[in-house]
């Protein structure tokens, strides 16, 4: 039986482990990126170790996120930012040089490397042929330093395409149907890779489109061959000697096959407040839409802006909408400028934005109270867009430009003609906002709002702790440490930002965590999903939660909980849940050899003699990090 290309990249770059399903393994990392929301924390982190230099081929920090600028403390990041990079051996992409997942896919992604980067969308670069993972920026920063990447052997999900996309269907409508049928949580513990002659008939930002969103999945990672779209690419960005052939043999084996048929996809739309909440624009009712936002990582490609721009020539945005479009990157928005294509949008009435993450993350552009926005985006969770009662569908730029002219939810279909856009020969390439790494004894620079890294205790052999929350399923990072421009800015501020987590679901949870001391969380299945940020773990921590208690967690945060000292841990019995009540104290005995025995273990609920059965799944390795109290206090130790 032959390899799939998961396992060929994997076992090419495999330094610790065996190959062996859910077993961990630690793969060599030859690329990293962050980016501003998480960059900074990173960057404290490498310097905590106490190294020099990066050691990995190629790690970029980028700036796209907090580039709204109303005080002092995005800029003062955006300084410290630069000079570490100069610091420790960075490319350093300034602010408006694009979104780190466009401008990584356009000038430095490369065929069968490995990526690691701070930002969940991380898996766009398998449009490229990568083995491209999110993940929390403490393991960016190990990985920097030569460290070895853990993660779980994963499952690999063969997703078949046949067939090709009919006029007004496009690679968003492919991952959403993906969404549709494996919902948010399809994907947990595995890599998507995609195979099947329709695969020839997609273009390399049509693959990223796709990649971007298995993160929705849940997904470790997704990934393409690199192929002769992948050759074309390349060599209209000027880099075809970063390109290599590479596939799955023809007789691989994979752990579950997907089948779809892409000549029978229609338009779809995700419905709030859900990725996975799919249903085809053509069922829906005319609803009245306020806004809609064009760009992220997902959709803001030449390809994408151009189609835009040709549905939009000669017509105009309904008066009822705000349209507003964030083009990934500045090569994107300088070839529209050029070729006329971006007076068309304007034109038009559009609005141009940064090209900048934005509306994406709330950082600007919130729609009307009880607005309905379409975005052409990879979440639409509730609150995410910065107005609490919007809500946000999710749909290609076909469907977004539809609903924009007419002001309402529009299949694209009913516009005539669907315009035809191809791949450009050459991209426009300047690269002189892209800093090299500079010397190894520039001073780091260091406003007052980045404070130091707040370091967890070691976990205690006895403790009782009460529960000071309860929740369900699908509990996403954006509710545990909401985005938006007014908390991103104070990402390097740990006390400071502490006061916002859960803030949408219980805006006193600060101020109970202090009174506590130290405390629980308990919750439902999926609980983490969404973004990388460690900000998730980082913050509750700080703010004295040591355990959360979950049905299920999702990949990327789990690992943030570990590395920040937090105990994940699952019950047993999964209808146990209901058994606990918020304020209810959990007595936990003999903590240190139920961790090391990794077996089941009983937890005292209260005064009463109850018990629930809890385990933790952790490997030697994650253990040993939990004993000390989290990552860092478990590599000083080893340094010692």
């Amino acid at each position: 039986m032959g390899q799939n290309l998961t396992k060929k990249i994997i076992v090419s770059h495999l330094i610790d482990g065996t190959l062996t399903s859910g077993q961990e393994i630690g793969i060599r990392i030859d690329q990293s990126l962050t980016q501003d929301a998480t960059g900074t924390m990173a960057y404290l982190q490498f310097e905590a170790l106490g190294l020099p230099r990066v050691k990995t081929e190629c790690s970029v920090s980028y700036i796209d996120h907090n580039t709204l600028q109303t005080g002092f403390e995005n800029a003062d990041d955006h300084a410290f930012l630069q000079s570490a990079a100069a610091r420790f051996g960075l490319y350093f992409s300034r602010p408006g040089n694009g979104i780190c997942h466009q401008v990584h896919l356009e000038r430095f992604g490369k065929p069968g490397k490995t990526l690691i980067g701070s930002d969940s969308h991380t898996p766009t670069g398998g449009g490229i042929g990568m083995l491209a993972i999110g993940a929390g920026g403490l393991d960016v920063a190990v990985a920097m330093g030569g460290g070895a990447f853990y993660l779980p052997q994963p499952r690999v999900l063969q997703v078949r395409l046949t067939g090709a996309l009919p006029d007004w269907v496009a690679a968003k409508d492919i991952i959403l149907e993906v969404l549709r049928r494996l919902t948010v949580k399809g994907g947990v513990g595995k890599i998507i890779e995609y195979t099947g002659p329709g695969v020839r008939t997609l273009t390399v930002p049509e693959r990223a489109t796709i990649t971007n969103m298995g993160a929705e999945l849940g997904a470790t990672s997704s990934i393409f061959p690199s192929d002769e779209q992948t050759l074309a690419f390349l060599q209209a960005q000027g880099r075809a000697k970063d390109w290599v052939a590479l596939a799955a043999d023809e007789d691989a084996d994979y752990d579950e096959t997907l089948d779809i048929d892409l000549s029978a996809l229609v338009p779809l739309v995700a419905q709030p407040h859900s990725p996975d909440l799919v249903a085809s624009i053509q069922e829906l009712p005319e609803i009245e839409v306020q806004q809609v936002a064009i760009g992220s990582c997902t959709n803001s490609s030449y390809m994408d802006l151009m189609r835009v721009a040709e549905i939009l020539k000669g017509r105009k945005v309904h008066p009822a909408v705000s349209l507003v479009i964030s083009p990934g990157s500045r090569q994107v928005l300088t070839m529209l400028a050029v070729n006329g294509a971006l007076t068309t949008l304007l034109d038009a009435g559009a609005r141009l934005l940064e090209t900048t993450c934005g509306p994406c993350i709330g950082m600007g552009q919130s729609p009307s109270s009880g607005a309905i926005t379409v975005r052409t985006f990879n979440r639409n969770f509730k609150g995410r867009s910065g107005t609490a009662d919007a809500k946000s569908y999710l749909a290609s730029p076909e469907v977004a430009a539809a609903c924009a002219l007419t002001g309402y939810l529009t299949d694209p279909r009913s516009l005539g003609a669907y315009p035809q856009v191809n791949m450009p020969k050459s991209f426009r390439t300047d690269d002189s906002m892209i800093l090299p790494p500079g010397n190894a004894d520039t001073p780091i620079l260091r406003g007052p709002n980045i404070q130091p890294l707040p370091i967890a205790p070691a976990l205690p052999e006895e403790i009782a702790l009460p529960v000071l929350l309860k929740l369900g399923d699908n509990v996403t990072t954006d509710d545990i440490m909401p985005a938006g421009a007014k908390i991103l800015p104070l990402r390097s501020n740990i006390p400071a930002i502490s006061e916002y987590v859960f803030h949408k679901t219980e805006p006193n949870f600060a101020a109970k965590a202090r009174a506590a001391g130290q405390s629980l969380i308990v919750a439902g299945q999926n609980y983490g999903q969404g973004s990388s940020r460690e900000h998730a773990a980082l913050a509750p921590m700080y703010l004295g939660v040591r355990v959360v208690l979950t049905q299920s967690f999702a990949r990327i945060h789990r690992a943030n909980l570990i590395n920040f000292g937090i105990l994940p841990l699952t019950f047993l019995h999964p209808e146990d849940l209901e058994r606990l009540n918020e304020g209810e104290q959990l007595h936990f005995q003999d903590l240190h050899s139920a961790i090391q025995a990794d077996q089941p273990f009983a937890v005292t609920l209260g005064d009463s003699s109850q018990t629930i059965l809890v385990q933790h799944d952790l490997t030697a390795r994650q253990a040993s990090i939990i004993l000390a109290g989290g990552l860092l206090n478990e590599t000083k130790m080893k340094s010692k």
